[in-house]
């Protein structure tokens, strides 16, 4: 444990932005699991999931939690899952 009164603020900031981190990574990856489920399973609402998950993806880029391209890539794997399966 440190001494220094600004690493101890350190060690409590940096605990409370994993925290919020691990949620929103968390939140991002169920959304994605949904999307896919939804889609292989033909579901009603595999359009609604599938715009969910790029809203999770594209809140995960403004928060700095994953990089732009490789949001762009989730999002263009789900775009054409979701084509292959209404075509």
């Amino acid at each position: 444990m440190p001494n220094i009164k600004s690493a101890k603020k350190r060690v409590l900031v940096n605990k409370t932005k994993a925290a919020r981190n691990k949620s929103a990574n968390s939140a991002l990856k169920t959304a994605l699991k949904k999307a896919n489920a939804a889609i292989d399973t033909n579901a009603a609402d595999k359009a609604d999931a599938v715009k969910a998950a790029e809203k999770k993806i594209d809140q995960a880029v403004a928060k700095g939690l994953i990089h732009k391209n490789n949001a762009a890539r989730k999002k263009s794997a789900l775009a054409v899952k979701l084509n292959k399966s209404n075509a």
